[in-house]
């Protein structure tokens, strides 16, 4: 009754009960307020107030927390009650004391979870990458209480194919979210060698085993070993998609009819534990299929089993077949959500597609140097038919260096790929698994200057290990204008 919730209460009146208490660090007791000056009550606006309500007694106490001010506890009685005494002025001194370092705490504690929550969602991705193999939409959510470090990444890879990754970092706080950053970077750097889930997942392994040894005795008493991580990688022209997962939940996949089943994922130990091989699980995906990747902060409750949130999520998925993956999400989350989250939530839905067969043209190329010019007027051919003559004289230069490599120094089978999707990738595979690398020729040289000239006239190239060899790619851009129409590169060679 003597001020409105959330005006403005002055301190700093001289001589007041408040500004006395704050300024020495004491209890200020008032035991009758008849006998003083109605300033000393508590303001001037508010001491004609505090007497009509028949408030007799004051004690003002101030509240301090680790040698910092907080603000001040006023205790009041009013008529038909004893006024405070000594003993009350001790006891509220306590209480006082005790409230203040809860407030500091809880001030603390609010703190720190904003910090958390900001660096984990500063370290998780502000937009999805272009690509046109999937239709992707994603949820995040933090804990209430403590933030943890689930976390999720969506990758475009060489060859129109695309990483999808969730994870699950043990604890929770700062450092969980720093982790969580750590290895979230660590799978892009993976995911550049173009290696198989299992594969990626041993390096992720090995490195999380490297961080608790490198500081076995953290301040923050939080290890990595058994995070979690699931790795998979869809490939638009064939359908398949390889997963492999360490101690993390298999995805669930909704089939186009409709139906929704768990796939047999083989499931190694989580990250850091080691002793055990990681496996990969060769799945083919229709167009239309959706995979839904999600961490245990989803289906796993205090009061229920996790068996009984993964049904429930099979469930809800069962009657969103229909759906875009974004209504997919909303659906879930209103189903599964719970009202209050003691852990994270990420969910991934990615519905798949298939590259029309048109946008594909490959040739087998026998081991003759003469088959050089058959293939690069056949890819000219092409490139007409999809209306992309202004890129062929490039993509022929390229083509050619890339494929008489493979001739010269590779083995058979030698094979031709061009891809017309969001670039035109051009793939010349092998079945040889050594690598070409780019090197600085000499005057003197008669070779090395063809991945120079590659290097120069593609957006983007590199090689890939397949299980019978190696693919050596490069992309071109659709839309920025070819590189041969500027002046050509100022190559180092005459």
């Amino acid at each position: 009754p003597f001020r409105p919730v959330g005006s403005r209460v002055p301190l700093d009146a001289a001589g007041t009960p408040a500004a006395t208490a704050l300024a020495g660090g004491r209890a200020v007791l008032e035991a009758d307020l008849t006998t003083v000056d109605r300033g000393h009550a508590q303001d001037p606006e508010s001491a004609g107030a505090v007497r009509a309500y028949g408030v007799r007694s004051l004690v003002a106490v101030p509240l301090r927390a680790r040698g910092v001010p907080l603000g001040v506890a006023h205790f009041w009685r009013a008529e038909g009650s004893d006024p405070f005494d000594g003993e009350d002025l001790t006891f509220a001194e306590e209480l006082t004391a005790r409230a203040a370092v809860a407030i500091d705490n809880a001030r603390r504690f609010t703190r720190e979870h904003t910090m958390a929550e900001t660096l984990q969602r500063s370290l998780l991705p502000h937009a999805l990458p272009g690509q046109s193999a999937l239709d992707i939409a994603y949820r995040y959510l933090p804990a209430q209480a403590r933030v943890g470090g689930d976390w999720f990444d969506v990758i475009p890879l060489p060859g129109a194919r695309v990483a999808l990754v969730v994870g699950d970092v043990v604890g929770h706080g700062l450092h969980a979210a720093a982790t969580m950053g750590r290895l979230r970077t660590a799978v892009q750097n993976f995911s550049t060698l173009d290696v198989p889930p299992d594969e990626l997942l041993a390096h992720l392994d090995e490195l999380v085993s490297r961080l608790d040894q490198e500081d076995p005795e953290d301040l923050s008493g939080e290890a990595v070993t058994g995070a979690t991580c699931l790795y998979a990688v869809y490939d638009p022209v064939s359908g398949h998609c390889g997963v492999s997962s360490a101690g993390h939940l298999a995805p669930m996949l909704i089939h186009p009819d409709g139906t929704v089943e768990t796939p047999a994922v083989p499931v190694a130990p989580p990250l850091g534990l080691g002793g055990l091989p990681f496996e990969s699980a060769e799945l083919r995906l229709p167009a239309g299929s959706t995979l839904v990747l999600y961490t245990d902060g989803l289906v796993e409750r205090r009061e229920r089993d996790i068996d009984t949130g993964v049904e429930l999520l099979r469930d809800t998925l069962a009657g969103t077949w229909r759906r875009s993956p974004e209504e997919i999400c909303e659906a879930v989350f209103e189903a599964m959500l719970p009202e209050h989250r003691s852990d994270d939530v990420a969910l991934l839905v990615a519905r798949t597609r298939l590259l029309d067969r048109s946008d594909v043209a490959d040739w087998d190329v026998p081991r003759d140097p003469a088959a050089v010019g058959t293939v690069r007027n056949a890819c000219s051919r092409q490139l007409s038919a999809w209306g992309l003559d202004d890129i062929a004289f490039t993509t022929e230069l390229m083509l050619s260096e890339l494929l008489t490599n493979a001739i010269r120094h590779g083995s058979d089978p030698i094979h031709v790929r061009l891809l017309r999707e969001r670039a035109l990738i051009c793939e010349v595979s092998d079945g040889s698994s050594t690598s070409p690398h780019l090197r600085r020729a000499a005057t003197t040289d008669e070779g090395g200057r063809g991945l120079f000239l590659v290097a120069q006239l593609a957006q983007r190239w590199g090689t890939r290990y397949t299980t019978t060899g190696k693919v050596v790619w490069t992309e071109q851009s659709l839309t920025a204008p070819p590189v041969g129409d500027g002046p050509l590169l100022d190559l180092p060679f005459d």
